[in-house]
């Protein structure tokens, strides 16, 4: 089966189909192909958050809603928002207190939220899979109040020979072998390898948040290095309390 294109601006209705196929087994996947490592990773990204996790929080690309399970014992409130609904569905039905989350079906070009309604936003990744990703990142900007974290947590393209050489074992092998067997969907893991091949390096992203008007973007390589964060902030008024 052919999937859509990676970096094809025209295959948001492609990728949410995929998206919607996979969605009962996509976090058996997940956990199963990153051996558990990604709720390491989840855990990182919390603590950037640092003191903007316990207000109004952003989970964006959501997805089956991992990032706001996470987010619930500490947020005043989360939104979380994908433009896929069986994988929204999937994770509504695992959050412990759902009065706390409300879920957004939308698209993250253009977000439902007011200017300056929320803290903090946590992506995992999902802003790979968003054609126009630049577009993301200005709402991220918009949504923001002063002094605001964005933090990502994506498969950047690699840039180092250690993580071109584990991203390469990692999206040949791994992606299209456990993913497919879990799912029954191989096309849709070939699809994901090829995302992260035409997606930006870390860097490329860190100059597309300042590019939005962030003040700041900075980020590294996670372990293993297949996966990088990048945590991104908004001027402002608003104190800074960062946790590393």
């Amino acid at each position: 089966m052919s999937g859509p294109v990676a970096g094809d601006p025209s295959r948001a209705p492609a990728v949410r189909d995929m998206f919607a196929r996979i969605a009962p087994g996509y976090d058996r996947a997940n956990r199963l192909m990153s051996m558990g490592i990604d709720q390491l990773w989840r855990a990182k990204a919390l603590r950037l958050l640092g003191e903007a996790k316990r207000g109004d929080m952003l989970d964006l690309c959501a997805g089956t809603l991992d990032f706001s399970i996470a987010l619930s014992p500490h947020a005043k409130s989360i939104v979380a928002l994908d433009f896929c609904a069986p994988m929204l569905e999937v994770g509504r039905q695992r959050l412990p207190n759902p009065e706390k989350v409300r879920i957004l079906c939308a698209d993250a070009r253009d977000m439902p939220l007011e200017d300056g309604s929320i803290d903090g936003i946590v992506a995992g990744f999902g802003i790979r899979n968003v054609p126009e990703p630049h577009r993301a990142v200005a709402e991220c900007m918009r949504v923001l109040r002063p002094g605001g974290v964005l933090v990502v947590v994506d498969f950047f393209r690699p840039e180092s020979w250690m993580a071109r050489f584990f991203s390469a074992t990692y999206n040949r092998i791994v992606l299209p072998v456990v993913g497919g067997l879990v799912t029954g969907d191989s096309s849709a893991y070939r699809y994901l390898a090829e995302s992260m091949a035409a997606w930006a390096s870390r860097e490329e992203f860190e100059k597309m948040c300042t590019d939005a008007g962030f003040s700041t973007a900075e980020g590294a390589e996670l372990f293993p290095p297949v996966a990088a964060w990048v945590r991104a902030t908004k001027g402002g008024n608003t104190a800074d309390k960062s946790v590393r």
